[in-house]
């Protein structure tokens, strides 16, 4: 990331805007994103920032759900959405020369979606089906029971798809309530990378993105931080061959201080080819495929969490190993080796990660959400080089020691008795 080529404008309506020019190359990385997510809903409404990101491509005052989908195909590139805890992201890859056709398409349906009753209804049935595909997918399913019992009654533990109640709850007034509440100026982050000048940008920003009439914002009431709750769980499923075992504790928040120490701890526990719970549970015993550890992190919290697929029978012994491999990190320092082959490999994925444009656009607008600054690849760089054996040492016995672990197994198993 070229510092000297990053700049950012923020409008008098209140929308920001953030540029890296990268002129080598013919495409551009654009993202729009909305500063709300699944934690800003209440359990009544839950799902209604995801079910609207559905919406706003079923058509506008002057489009189509069709005609959208074929403007977007006959440029070529890519382009997407998704919704996350807390934000909301349109997102394209696009040659540099179709950027006012993108902007047309974004904004359109940004500003006028239709909200027509009988598109609802049909996206009803698709996002039902997306709550299947979880339940289908044990992986994720495990995630998501994890989440929704170790942060129990906060925001952040509920699933981003929301329930099929709350769903089936949403109507076109609901939707369009929130709609005009939420995708407001302030609300809203403009960030691009690849073969685009600011400037152009900006005129692109100021052509296109009209509001109108704007409505008070939506505001939800300031949240705690959530808590932990302990446990260990079996949902049963007797059509799997594996059992599905996450075990995670609490974690760092986005901009804690330890955060580059925590990820050169994860990376040693289970974030790479060569780390502990793979080199043991994997290579040394032969219980797993796929054992990995990793991060997740928000505002004001987060989790670390192990996942491993085995089978029923030895769900116990990988369950055990992989606690005892935290609590190993917790008690003893780390070699020298390990330390430095961690911190080697976060910068290769860093500086690798940089060769995509996408990625830098990601970058420009988390760093400005998080941090409310750009941070430079060097510091990011220098931070890495700083953490020591102590640190890792001390950010492991800050999670592992001293938090609560929840355990969650999906399989094909009648009990399970595991203890931390």
């Amino acid at each position: 990331m070229n510092e000297n080529n990053i700049r950012k404008d923020v409008l008098d309506n209140g929308l920001t805007i953030l540029t890296e020019s990268i002129e080598h190359l013919r495409s551009i990385s654009l993202g729009v994103w909305l500063r709300k997510g699944s934690r800003d809903e209440s359990p009544e409404d839950a799902g209604i920032y995801h079910f609207i990101e559905h919406m706003v491509f079923k058509g506008t005052e002057k489009r189509s759900t069709y005609e959208i989908a074929r403007i977007m195909d006959s440029i070529g590139g890519f382009n997407d959405a998704f919704t996350s805890k807390e934000n909301t992201c349109f997102y394209a890859k696009i040659l540099d020369e179709h950027l006012p056709v993108i902007f047309d398409i974004f904004s359109d349906i940004l500003l006028y979606p239709r909200f027509d009753r009988e598109d609802l209804e049909r996206e009803r049935k698709v996002v039902h089906e997306e709550f299947k595909m979880v339940e289908d997918n044990p992986s994720d399913l495990v995630h998501e029971i994890f989440l929704e019992n170790f942060w129990a009654a906060h925001p952040l533990g509920r699933p981003i798809l929301g329930t099929l109640n709350s769903v089936n709850a949403l109507t076109s007034e609901t939707l369009r309530e929130r709609f005009l509440e939420s995708y407001i100026p302030p609300n809203i982050l403009i960030s691009a990378a690849g073969n685009i000048s600011h400037e152009k940008l900006m005129e692109a920003v100021q052509s296109y993105f009209k509001f109108p009439q704007i409505k008070d914002a939506h505001i939800m009431a300031n949240q705690p931080a959530p808590e932990p709750r302990p446990m260990t769980l079996l949902r049963s499923k007797k059509d799997l061959e594996q059992a599905h075992l996450c075990i995670g504790a609490m974690g760092h928040s986005s901009d804690h201080p330890d955060r580059y120490a925590a990820g050169v701890m994860n990376v040693i526990l289970g974030g790479s080819m060569s780390s502990r719970l793979f080199q043991k549970i994997r290579e040394e015993m032969a219980l797993c495929y796929t054992v990995f550890s990793s991060m997740s992190s928000f505002q004001d919290a987060g989790y670390v969490s192990v996942y491993a697929g085995t089978s029923p029978e030895m769900t116990q012994t990988a369950a055990e190993l992989i606690i005892k491999e935290c609590k190993l990190l917790a008690k003893e320092p780390v070699s020298n080796e390990e330390l430095e082959n961690a911190k080697n490999h976060l910068k290769g994925s860093l500086i690798l990660s940089l060769e995509s444009s996408s990625n830098r656009m990601f970058s420009l607008a988390r760093n400005e959400m998080i941090f409310g600054r750009q941070i430079s690849t060097q510091e990011i760089l220098d931070e890495i080089s700083k953490v020591t054996v102590d640190d890792v040492l001390r950010v492991s016995q800050d999670l592992f020691l001293h938090s609560d672990y929840g355990i969650v197994v999906v399989g094909d198993m009648d009990e399970l008795n595991i203890a931390v």
